[in-house]
């Protein structure tokens, strides 16, 4: 009797992989990904929501397969500054099992790359030459705009000022979710399950 196949996770087309570094530098834009992926009807997913026993590689592995959408951005792939200085390789990483998936299965999973600066993904990761890279400046209104033209096909059209609502109204209630969670940080499971309730 042979081994049996695990089950391959089901595909949701409103889930949306969110790749981004964990860091407070980023929080702001993270609320901003929350908020603007929210406003055109689509369920952030992370991988800071999924703990288990599984090794952390299958469990993210195993959250992209199951989401329509996956964003990536890049633009905190550098060199940090604790000894040794190390670039932060877990994003492109990430981008990579999405790519791979993608092309292996012959989905209908679409995926897209962030950063902030203009050409810097052409240098640091020329295999995605011809690839549309959406640049946001690192603001929140510059990821509320290339959400903006990433989407330019959705069926749902959130304006700035929509989107820039919704931000707000989170940005306010993720203090009180931190507090009534017990949180240190914003990057924690509890925290983005409470925010996407909200």
């Amino acid at each position: 009797m042979g081994l049996k196949k695990p089950k391959q996770p089901r595909l949701d087309p409103y889930n949306a992989f969110l790749n981004i570094p964990y860091d407070n530098q980023f929080q702001n834009l993270y609320l901003a990904y929350i908020s603007g992926l929210s406003a055109f009807g689509l369920f952030p997913k992370a991988t800071l929501e999924i703990p288990g026993s599984k090794r952390r590689l299958d469990r993210i592995f195993g959250l992209i397969q199951t989401c329509g959408y996956s964003f990536h951005d890049l633009s905190r792939v550098q060199l940090d500054r604790k000894a040794p200085a190390t670039p932060r390789f877990n994003m492109p990483f990430e981008l990579g099992l999405a790519v791979a998936w993608a092309m292996v299965q012959n989905n209908d999973q679409i995926w897209f790359v962030f950063e902030s600066v203009k050409r810097r993904v052409q240098k640091s990761l020329s295999d995605l030459n011809g690839t549309d890279i959406y640049i946001h400046d690192g603001t929140v209104r510059g990821i509320f705009r290339e959400l903006n033209n990433a989407l330019v096909r959705s069926e749902y059209r959130p304006t700035q000022r929509q989107m820039q609502s919704i931000y707000r109204k989170l940005k306010q209630s993720c203090l009180k979710v931190m507090h009534d969670k017990g949180a240190k940080s914003v990057f924690e499971a509890s925290v983005l399950k409470s925010l996407l309730l909200w």
